[in-house]
């Protein structure tokens, strides 16, 4: 079958979290420049490029993050930098590595590498009660054994915002490199660098500042990175230098925060429950229904033109909410959202949740036996009881990781 279109114009995009819309003018300059490419090739766009490609971005990156235009670096993306950082660590089996439950799945597989290679160990900071990092697990077992530490500033599974400032100054007196992942919050807020006390902040640009994919950037403190990530693609860095002076511009304007209008029309929809964020979220949130699985959901909002973000348990294995193996449904709200749009994805909502609730009554009157059985036992109007699609915890012997107590 195959996959259905949409008019972009009508689509309410609730997945800027994933891959932002790009502006009208960063997309035309990412097609400008990939026309020359085309024509003349990359060495002669480069060149063309000159200025924007080895000044102005690293001026716009610099101001973005509040550090110096010098100590930017281009890549492909996020991940990529944070992999070229910690190939060039030097570290040995008496030191240790923290992470955290919020980590994405690429940072995690770096760090099981690094892990791997030198014998070190690997240590997951907890959370607490109320899902927020526990700083005082951190302050309790800081020492000189503590030789790096991966924090995520903006969770991908569901919003969570970390105190990136706390931490840093927490780990300030030790010996331990201090990296931020900011992929999620760049765009979204407002992150100076300098004050988190990060030795190494890392983005991409294709999520809230909108840009192109595989392009990203990473600010490096002197003295603390030898190494390059790989290259993006000269037509990607214009078109992210686009989105950059894009955003610039649209910080100046009002913006109405559109996430607790999104969480209202979660909760006011029967048998759907929010994942845990913490006490601060920013830009997204996640949620499930009771009896309607994520992948349902999602396609059945895509039919109507909205697009969200199915999440799985592997983007994030260490999170909380992966634990039982069932996905999720991820919204994201930017500022190119608007009230309509949440409108439009409550109302939707309701029709994929109404409609397959009839599919079930009428696969029950056809005598599909699993199927009418599971109705049966939830009462016939008991839609949104505990979910009989939740998956049975899944076993990952290849991601082992020693959790202090």
């Amino acid at each position: 079958m195959n996959a259905p279109t949409y008019d972009t114009e009508r689509t309410a995009h609730l997945d800027t979290a994933g891959t932002g819309r790009m502006p009208d003018g960063v997309r035309a300059v990412l097609a400008a420049c990939t026309a020359r490419d085309d024509r003349f090739g990359s060495r002669a766009l480069a060149e063309h490029l000159g200025a924007v490609l080895h000044t102005e971005v690293h001026e716009r990156i610099g101001a973005l993050l509040g550090v110096p235009a010098g100590d930017t670096v281009l890549a492909t993306g996020a991940a990529e930098a944070f992999d070229a950082f910690v190939r060039a660590a030097e570290l040995g089996p008496g030191d240790r590595i923290w992470t955290t439950p919020y980590e994405g799945v690429a940072r995690l597989s770096t760090l099981c590498a690094l892990r791997d290679r030198t014998r070190c160990r690997l240590e997951v900071v907890p959370l607490r009660a109320d899902g927020d990092l526990d700083l005082d697990w951190m302050r309790a077992r800081i020492d000189e054994d503590v030789a790096l530490v991966s924090v995520v500033h903006v969770s991908s599974a569901c919003g969570t915002v970390s105190p990136v400032e706390q931490v840093g100054r927490l780990l300030a007196p030790h010996r331990a490199r201090y990296a931020v992942d900011a992929s999620h919050s760049v765009g979204q807020l407002p992150l100076d660098a300098a004050r988190t006390g990060a030795h190494l902040v890392t983005a991409d640009g294709w999520r809230f500042l909108r840009g192109p994919q595989s392009v990203g950037f990473a600010y490096a403190a002197p003295g603390v990175w030898s190494g390059r990530p790989p290259a993006p693609a000269p037509a990607a860095v214009a078109a992210l230098n686009a989105a950059l002076a894009h955003h610039g511009a649209a910080v100046r304007l009002p913006y109405e925060d559109l996430l607790p209008r999104l969480r209202a029309a979660v909760e006011r929809t029967p048998g759907t429950e929010l994942v845990q964020a913490g006490r601060e979220q920013a830009g997204m949130l996640a949620f499930r229904h009771g009896e309607v699985p994520a992948a349902l959901i999602r396609r059945g909002l895509a039919r109507r033109g909205v697009v969200l973000w199915k999440t799985v348990a592997q983007e994030n294995p260490l999170h909380p909410a992966a634990r039982d193996g069932a996905p999720a449904v991820r919204a994201s709200v930017h500022r190119d959202n608007s009230a309509q749009d949440v409108d439009r994805f409550e109302q939707a909502l309701r029709e994929v949740l109404r409609e397959e609730r009839e599919a079930r009554r009428e696969r029950g009157h056809a005598g599909a036996a699993a199927s009418g059985a599971v109705w049966a036992a939830a009462g016939g109007d008991g839609f949104g009881a505990p979910s009989p699609y939740r998956a049975a915890p899944v076993r990952r012997g290849h991601l082992t990781l020693h959790r202090a107590t």
